[in-house]
């Protein structure tokens, strides 16, 4: 594609480094750049055609056709090209369900006890996973990584970047996001083959409602010690479901089956904690219910065969299904299940399917970004927000578009070689420390 410059050229290797984890992880290279002339798609607004996208020290600062590019800035020429927000992959295990690792790369399930609540998928986010190159091809600059679903209680969850340092500490975008749990087959399969609580649906459901109460109990005896200012021996894992309580984490509910969400609906209301459906492969049958009670969907994964039981209902219609009856969705991969770099095909797919293609867009963007609690840094090209833009060849629904430039807070750290040949392969991933100016 071709590119100019104005004045100097700002490389990645001579941008300031982070030094707020509230505003950009630790050690994150912050870039400046411009994009324009091209299609501009902010997802939370309009789109505006011949538009520039400024981001300046790694954050949006203007969206528009009158930005005024300031010196030294580098310009991308889009003209032709779409523009849109890196993509948020709203559950995924990159880094804990390693690619072409077999057992040394599978961290996702401690399944040594039905409640995981003290676990940290972050403990087990290995960045070197190919996960996270692949989901630059596919223009997926964001992902909340979780913990596998063979728990009742899987354990706390963490907001990536898909690319940014040589640890993932220097990628969080935010430690703490979610806490994850699982209904229906996966915890009733292996710990029924152990003959163990819980063995059945009603066991699995059980073990959640006891883990909350003895949270409950925990918090307040907790609030009761801080009071008198008297001691009190911390628990990890009762800690992180006091913040559930608390409305400080999400409840991201693996559960496939009618049945099961419903199960996830009554829990939700025992306890009054923040739910999101994850999966939701039968979810189309109580749409209604759903929508009236405005309880999100993490649709997916699409492409998959129907492996199991709880899987006999999917189809990729349902997804519209649930946006027409007003529930807010999001589409998931379950990377590695299905590759990340796939997503925008699912995406695609639900389309051709009956899905609104502007709700297909915002479910790849600014509603997973919601769900999470993610949108005042992710999500949408707003001033203030992280700079993490992708230029298109052409409209990204369209399967034959590519992510041409992949920029994660104003540093390019993907771009597609149309000289090179390979398929995945034929693009550059910008190694960390890099000198990138390509």
């Amino acid at each position: 594609m071709p590119e100019q410059t104005r004045s100097t050229v700002t490389s990645p290797s001579s941008t300031s480094r982070a030094t707020s984890p509230g505003r950009l992880p630790i050690g994150t290279t912050r870039g400046s750049v411009a994009v324009v002339g091209g299609y501009v798609v902010p997802v939370a607004s309009e789109p505006i055609a011949d538009a520039t996208v400024l981001v300046e020290d790694g954050v949006v600062t203007a969206v528009g056709t009158d930005v005024v590019v300031p010196d030294g800035v580098r310009v991308v020429d889009a003209r032709g090209r779409w523009v849109l927000p890196g993509f948020v992959e709203a559950h995924a295990h990159m880094g804990v369900w390693e690619e072409a690792q077999g057992w040394a790369g599978e961290d996702a399930n401690e399944m040594t006890s039905p409640d995981g609540s003290a676990l940290r998928a972050i403990d087990a986010v290995n960045v070197e996973d190919e996960g996270f190159r692949d989901a630059l091809v596919g223009g997926v600059t964001s992902a909340v990584v979780k913990p596998g679903s063979g728990n009742p209680i899987g354990g706390r969850t963490v907001a990536l970047k898909t690319w940014g340092g040589r640890t993932v500490d220097e990628q969080v975008i935010r430690h703490d996001v979610s806490v994850k749990s699982a209904l229906g087959e996966n915890p009733k399969r292996v710990y029924g083959e152990r003959k163990q609580l819980p063995s059945t649906r009603l066991g699995v459901a059980a073990v959640i409602r006891k883990a909350f109460v003895d949270a409950q109990t925990y918090a307040a005896r907790r609030d009761a010690a801080a009071a008198a200012g008297e001691p009190f021996e911390r628990d990890l894992g009762k800690e992180t479901l006091a913040a559930v309580l608390a409305g400080e984490l999400a409840w991201d509910q693996h559960t496939h089956r009618a049945d099961d969400i419903a199960t996830a609906l009554r829990l939700a209301d025992e306890f009054g904690y923040r739910l999101v459906v994850n999966h939701g492969t039968d979810a189309a049958s109580i749409a209604d219910v759903l929508a009236e009670r405005d309880v999100p969907v993490i649709f997916g994964p699409m492409f998959t065969a129907r492996s199991k039981v709880e899987l006999r209902d999917r189809a990729i219609e349902n997804l519209g299904v649930l946006a027409r009856a007003g529930v807010r969705v999001a589409i998931t991969t379950d990377h590695p299940v299905v590759p990340i770099n796939f997503l925008v095909h699912q995406a695609s797919l639900a389309v051709k399917e009956g899905l609104d293609r502007d709700t297909a867009l915002r479910a790849l963007t600014v509603n997973p970004a919601q769900f999470l609690g993610l949108d005042d840094r992710i999500g949408s090209l707003t001033p203030g927000l992280d700079g993490d833009v992708v230029v298109w060849s052409g409209d990204p629904l369209d399967v034959t578009s590519r992510a041409e430039h992949v920029f994660v807070t104003g540093t390019e750290v993907y771009t597609w070689d149309a000289d090179a040949r390979g398929g995945l392969g034929a693009g550059r991933v910008r190694e960390r420390g890099e000198r990138f100016d390509a």
